[in-house]
């Protein structure tokens, strides 16, 4: 064996330039391959934990005949003493926190300019709020602040807000009517997600539940897990002919399918990255193919036979895609590593559904990389057969003769 990777290694010197070259058009297209992979893993990852901290939590229970889509704050359809509810749930040992919330749609004003939006009620003391707490400027909101609003970065830019100014603020309330207040912004908070922050704005409970007329009701308690996986159980365990509770994946269904698809996606590009790099390096083995006739009919009048040529040729596909690998798995990963940390920048996609945020952080899976290690090599041993058998036919005395 030793002696066919010291003729493989010989070989591919004849031609070093064209040999180099075939090995780095596989490193390029491996290192493609698994940035493609940790851009999409890292794109579907972003948004599901992103509208899991943002907008549905793991889990969520309403009351029987609460529709989310409404945002209505009539009593009929909303949860009441929330608190009370909210604190018999975050007792479970597989529940990290559950806190009620108030949802409404609201008009806000500055000016002359005006906006659509949510307007959410929250406890200002749960732990569920840690995504809105980055704040560009200002503070966050207390329980006891009757007068105070956080608004989104991208909000504040479209109606020229800062700290302290004040707002417009109507409400539909829960017999039908609309109400409206001035508030003072407290606080600019940014999720970096450009698409949610400029549509929503918070309320303390307290305050979100007096003003909508909502009095001591809430339209959701927010539950967040330990294991996200852990929700189908925690849903049965709260089970309740008077209560709707979803979970993480009947809620994000539209994400979950495209999460499952993706995969997919993903195996198509790898084919066309994969079918163009192994033809290059079957057009490089051809051509050695065509170029050693002479050689290939004297090993073969010298008693070596078509299955030691043939195996011959593929050592030498072998060492190309050893080299073009390594080099590629390096690139790969630092290519995936550099963009998972500072992350590609899209803006707003303004996608209805799910929440993305305006960087797309590359996530590089173990996984991901073995499977791609192992395709590309396989690929290319599978690719060399054409040229290793076409080697391998020959005939002895047409070959010596220069004749293919």
């Amino acid at each position: 064996m030793s002696k066919f990777i010291a003729m493989a290694f010989r070989n591919l010197g004849r031609n070093r330039r064209r040999s180099i070259l075939s090995a780095m058009a596989l490193s390029m297209g491996l290192a493609l391959l698994m940035f493609m992979a940790a851009f999409f893993k890292g794109e579907m990852r972003g948004s599901m934990e992103t509208t899991l901290r943002l907008d549905s939590g793991h889990i969520q229970v309403r009351a029987a005949d609460y529709d989310p889509d409404k945002f209505s704050v009539a009593w009929e359809y909303l949860l009441e003493n929330p608190e009370q509810a909210a604190a018999q749930i975050e007792a479970l040992d597989q529940v990290d926190v559950a806190t009620p919330r108030l949802i409404a749609s609201g008009i806000v004003s500055a000016q002359d300019d005006t906006s659509g939006v949510q307007i959410m009620g929250i406890d200002p003391k749960s732990a569920a709020n840690a995504p809105y707490q980055h704040l560009v400027e200002g503070e966050f909101l207390t329980a006891d602040d009757r007068e105070g609003i956080l608004i989104g970065l991208p909000l504040a830019d479209n109606l020229g807000l800062g700290i302290g100014d004040q707002i417009n603020l109507l409400v539909n309330t829960s017999d039908g009517s609309v109400d409206e207040q001035m508030f003072t912004v407290r606080g600019i908070f940014t999720t970096g997600a450009t698409t949610y922050d400029k549509g929503i704005v918070f309320l303390p409970l307290a305050k979100a539940q007096a003003f909508s007329g909502a009095d001591n009701h809430a339209s959701f308690i927010f539950v967040l897990l330990h294991d996200k996986e852990q929700a189908s159980a925690v849903a049965a365990a709260l089970k309740n002919p008077n209560l709707q509770i979803e979970t993480w994946v009947e809620m994000n269904e539209i994400l979950v399918m495209m999460d499952d698809f993706a995969g997919a996606y993903i195996m198509i590009l790898n084919l066309i990255v994969l079918g163009v790099t192994i033809t290059v390096i079957v057009n490089t083995l051809i051509m050695s193919v065509f170029e050693r006739t002479r050689e290939i009919g004297i090993l073969a009048a010298i008693g070596m036979k078509g299955r030691q040529i043939m195996a011959l040729f593929l050592v030498e596909a072998s060492i190309l895609a050893a080299g073009g690998i390594v080099v590629g798995l390096l690139a790969g990963w630092a290519l995936s590593a550099y963009y998972g940390e500072v992350g590609i920048y899209f803006g707003d996609l303004g996608i209805t559904g799910m929440i993305f945020e305006d960087r797309i952080y590359a996530y590089l899976t173990l996984e991901d990389t073995i499977n791609l290690t192992i395709t590309a090599l396989v690929f290319t041993l599978l690719a060399a057969l054409y040229p290793a058998r076409l080697a391998a036919r020959m005939e002895p005395v047409e070959a010596l003769h220069g004749k293919n």
